[in-house]
């Protein structure tokens, strides 16, 4: 089985009944077909070509018509069964995601082994027709969730009718896995997504332990145990919301003001600012002939960094980012995590996009340009990040500088309840950042939310100090004449995508939030509501 955090079964294994013919038992094949046709929805055409072919190869073997009948239509068989000869039920157990769609990109779903898999050797205790992990957990601990097949030697007939059993091995079940996430939380953050495109990331910023990860739209992992039909299938691999996408581990979004964290250390721990340093906003900057607006038209005036942070000043990061250039700031950026895949362990993780000079000179041909600098200190430009990675972030400025290694598996267990695996916290990296400029970001971020001024002021909660960032991406750049366009008249896919990122209680975090809307637009209607949402809801109770 696969359970939360708090012991709540997510996924399991239920009883699945069977139908199967043995051909050589069957007395006229054209009058059972209609009777199962009636009393189990059997398909007689494709029923028919299954127990002609099982006849020619085993004709004492059973045949499977039918999987997952329900219960109706096995009462049905059963009361009729003496009537059906060589009709039999089997039970086998089969895979269960016990609330369909929730965490279906975390929890993963199975599917056939194929023959190259097989042949690799690496899955055990394994045979054509088996079910298989193909992603997410399922196929991070499939060697331990598989458990070991049991088996019959018996002694048969030369036509292969069995005669006696000689010796029989017991299966073993696979291990139990208990999860980071807590299900209630997962839940929420499920709901807040529900009609919007885009993923939330919810972390303890202490350890590290993912709390809860979506991503929509999603898919229900059941259809793959089931069967689909062609054109089910056609639907989820063709659709341009890409379903099946994790967008939290592999969406890759310019991060917008959310980076002017990452600048703000950046200038503090390389000294090209202080805290009271001020620049003048007048709503533009100017390097050579090009200008680059501020996001607040007319500007903010005279600001320091504290300011800048909590009213995410464009001008104010502008000025900062040509102090530092592009190299510096990629270097802090990477020491703080962006750049390169968490380490959370699942499949397909993306490590997003910090670029340099020599990055540009090696993908384009050409060399950087003082502009791109620009760009780059408001998280615009080349500069890409995952969800997963944002969560890390804003998990490291409240944690007093560390950098945890993304857990999603608390421990695995025998079914008798004996540990074989207890995860503990791992310790990624410890950026070179004096504590004193943490302080002074965290108490900015404070401010983002509770300053009456801040960008942020739809997270604030009057029960518990909320800090956070806002952040607006774009997805395409802004037309002098479109720049007054309200943004409901914008088409959907050329509105911004919205970030905010929070921690909370800011005194002593339990919880850090990322969260991403993916053409969301303005960041207080959107994203900020939604990893309030999770806040409000969450317990700030420890796990025993």
């Amino acid at each position: 089985m696969i359970l939360d955090r708090n012991g709540e079964i997510l996924v399991k294994n239920r009883p699945s009944y069977n139908l199967y013919v043995i051909p050589e038992e069957v007395q006229d094949k054209a009058l059972l077909l209609k009777r199962l046709k009636l009393l189990g929805d059997i398909d007689p055409e494709r029923a028919e070509k299954r127990l002609t072919a099982g006849a020619r190869k085993h004709p004492f073997k059973p045949v499977c018509l039918k999987t997952d009948i329900s219960r109706d239509r096995l009462a049905g068989i059963e009361t009729h069964l003496y009537d059906l000869a060589g009709v039999m039920i089997k039970v086998k157990p089969q895979r269960h995601y016990c609330y369909g769609r929730l965490a279906s990109h975390l929890l993963g779903y199975l599917g056939e082994i194929n023959e190259a898999q097989l042949k690799s050797g690496e899955f055990k205790d394994t045979k054509a027709g088996d079910l298989i992990g193909k992603t997410g957990i399922e196929w991070k601990w499939q060697s331990k969730l598989n458990g070991k097949r049991g088996g019959e030697q018996v002694e048969v007939d030369a036509a292969g009718r069995r005669i006696r059993l000689i010796s029989r091995k017991p299966p073993v079940s696979g291990l139990d896995i208990a999860l980071t996430i807590d299900k209630e939380l997962q839940i929420q953050a499920e709901k807040a997504l529900s009609g919007k495109q885009g993923a939330i990331v919810a972390m303890d910023p202490m350890n590290g332990d993912v709390l809860a990860m979506a991503s929509n739209p999603s898919y229900d992992p059941n259809l793959f145990i089931k069967g689909m039909d062609q054109e089910t299938w056609q639907q989820i691999v063709l659709s341009q919301s890409h379903p099946l996408q994790n967008r939290a581990l592999t969406g890759q979004y310019p991060p917008g003001s959310v980076f002017k964290i990452v600048v703000a250390l950046a200038g503090l721990q390389e000294r090209v600012i202080t805290p009271d340093d001020e620049f003048f906003c007048g709503g533009t900057f100017f390097l050579g002939n090009s200008s680059y607006r501020c996001w607040k038209k007319y500007g903010h005036g005279h600001i320091d960094l504290m300011r800048a942070l909590v009213e995410s000043c464009d001008v104010y990061f502008y000025n900062v980012g040509k102090k530092l250039g592009v190299d510096r700031i990629a270097s802090y950026a990477k020491q703080l995590g962006l750049g390169k895949p968490t380490g959370v362990g699942l499949q397909n993780e993306k490590g997003g996009l910090v670029p340099t000079k020599k990055w540009k000179v090696r993908r384009w041909g050409v060399p950087w340009q003082g502009g791109e600098t620009i760009s780059t200190s408001i998280g615009q430009s080349f500069v890409l990040v995952t969800p997963i990675q944002m969560a890390s972030l804003i998990s490291m400025v409240f944690n007093g500088g560390i950098i945890y290694e993304p857990q999603v598996t608390r421990w695995i267990k025998k079914t008798n309840g004996e540990t074989v695996l207890e995860m503990t916290p791992r310790v990624k990296q410890k950026p070179d950042i004096d504590p004193e400029h943490l302080e002074m970001v965290k108490e900015a971020l404070v401010g983002v939310v509770n300053n009456p001024h801040g960008t942020g002021s739809k997270a604030r909660l009057e029960d518990i100090q909320v800090a956070g960032k806002t952040g607006t991406a774009q997805v395409v750049a802004l037309q002098d004449d479109r720049e007054g366009q309200k943004e409901a008249e914008v088409p959907w896919k050329y509105r911004d995508h919205a970030w905010f990122v929070a921690a909370a209680p800011a005194d002593a975090p339990k919880i850090a939030v990322a969260v991403l809307v993916e053409h969301g637009g303005r960041v207080g209607s959107s994203a900020a509501p939604l990893a309030i949402s999770l806040v409000s809801s969450y317990q700030f109770v420890p796990v025993e």
